[in-house]
């Protein structure tokens, strides 16, 4: 049995700890706390979550709302402050502005923390994808983890310092939740990325047809306010 503090953000801290007395004492196996309308910040959560888990031999378990986008960093400050267990959801997806995004916690945990969650990582993109289609709400392109542009490159000094080394650029491998690198030319793109990605193609050019090339790109990358796929950067090439 998970007792659950709603809106335990907000209450007095003698009443919340008072309920989570009562609720250890009738047999309670978890209190949550919950910041049901996402009003705190790291330090305030650090400093009630831990006054419960000094007080209670029960554990705390994180309940976190996204309202002023810090789902994440509360949970995260719920975990250093002692807390056993947190709620998310896939892709964050939750009432109003969402909650804590099971995809990011458990990589957060990985990598951030070195804690193992027993979940297959490799498949949070998959995952995230399937709860996208049912749900009919589409994941940004800018979200951590599972977003398309998570591991898309497009800048110059970018793009060149992941052809080196794609730990410059990149804090995990795309592969280790299921995606795949991408280098995409458009107006911040460089010359290396240009030169690589015809490479991949076959396409050798001239310093002058490179250059030539790398300016039609950024032209039309400004011209459409967006990225160019790799049909639209072929079509620049010199025909010979």
């Amino acid at each position: 049995v998970s007792v659950g503090g709603e809106d335990s953000s907000r209450a007095d801290p003698s009443f919340l700890l008072d309920v989570a007395y009562y609720a250890q004492e009738l047999g309670a196996f978890r209190f949550r706390f919950c910041d049901t309308v996402g009003i705190l910040d790291p330090l305030n959560t650090y400093s009630k979550v831990r006054s419960l888990v000094h007080h209670l031999f029960i554990p705390i378990e994180m309940h976190t709302h996204n309202d002023f986008g810090l789902a994440m960093a509360n949970s995260l400050a719920g975990i250093e402050a002692g807390a056993r267990s947190v709620n998310t959801t896939v892709n964050g997806i939750g009432e109003r502005a969402g909650n804590a995004a099971l995809e990011e916690m458990v990589m957060a945990l990985k990598h951030l923390y070195n804690i193992p969650t027993g979940i297959n990582t490799k498949r949070l993109l998959e995952l995230s994808r399937l709860v996208a289609k049912a749900a009919n709400w589409p994941v940004p392109p800018w979200k951590a983890i599972v977003g398309e542009n998570t591991f898309a490159h497009e800048s110059g000094i970018h793009a060149h310092g992941v052809l080196q080394n794609p730990g410059t650029y990149e804090p995990f491998a795309p592969e280790d939740v299921g995606w795949e690198r991408r280098l995409v030319v458009g107006k911040h793109s460089g010359r290396h990325l240009i030169i690589s990605v015809l490479q991949e193609h076959g396409i050798i050019l001239s310093q002058p047809e490179i250059q030539s090339v790398l300016d039609a790109v950024k032209h039309e990358s400004v011209k459409v306010k967006r990225s160019l796929t790799v049909e639209e950067l072929l079509s620049f090439v010199p025909q010979r």
